[in-house]
């Protein structure tokens, strides 16, 4: 069975769906669980740290990756065979997009693609269409890196939102993995 890096960021709200996701897709996946570390340390409105913690690791029954060093071998030693960023933050893709390496899941984003491990991330940011558009345009000008198809979650009180469909993760993947994105992008 092949390994995913399910990596987390700190969009809470979209943490319900992205844990949906995680469950359906360890039937077809071993999972290594990876989490920014302010995904990792943050208590909110949407839920404890401690409880994201236990119920990522009983559906993954793994520990999760949580620091720079933890995620650096995920690509040279071939830990996993894909990446998934769930949820991508705007502020994440920026790293990513710029090199900026100061987290788990950039570092684990790094690592896969220097072994050109494909890398699909699943965003939801207040800003893509604003401030964060420049960096989402040069990852999709980006080898080795697909988006999970996205849209405008409430195109009246937040005209530059973008959240992807994250119930397309699994197809996503599939696609990914064969060296395809999944289209259209934007729906």
């Amino acid at each position: 069975m092949p390994t995913l890096a399910f990596a987390m960021c700190g969009s809470f709200c979209t943490f319900e769906k992205a844990l949906a996701q995680l469950a359906l897709l360890r039937k077809d996946w071993d999972m290594l669980p990876v989490m920014s570390e302010t995904a990792y340390t943050t208590d909110t409105r949407f839920g404890t740290a401690e409880s994201f913690h236990e119920r990522i690791e009983n559906i993954c029954g793994r520990k999760i990756i949580h620091t720079i060093a933890e995620a650096e071998p995920i690509g040279p030693k071939r830990l996993a065979d894909a990446v998934l960023v769930a949820p991508c933050t705007g502020n994440t893709a920026a790293k990513i997009a710029n090199a900026v390496t100061d987290t788990a899941v950039t570092m684990a984003v790094k690592s896969a693609l220097r072994v050109s491990m494909p890398v699909v991330l699943s965003l939801a940011t207040n800003d893509a269409l604003g401030a964060s558009c420049k960096n989402i345009g040069l990852l999709m000008n980006t080898k080795n890196i697909y988006f999970v198809p996205l849209g405008q979650d409430d195109p009246i009180k937040k005209p530059n939102s973008l959240v992807a469909h994250f119930d397309l993760i699994p197809e996503t993947l599939a696609n990914a993995v064969r060296g395809e994105q999944l289209q259209p992008v934007l729906r």
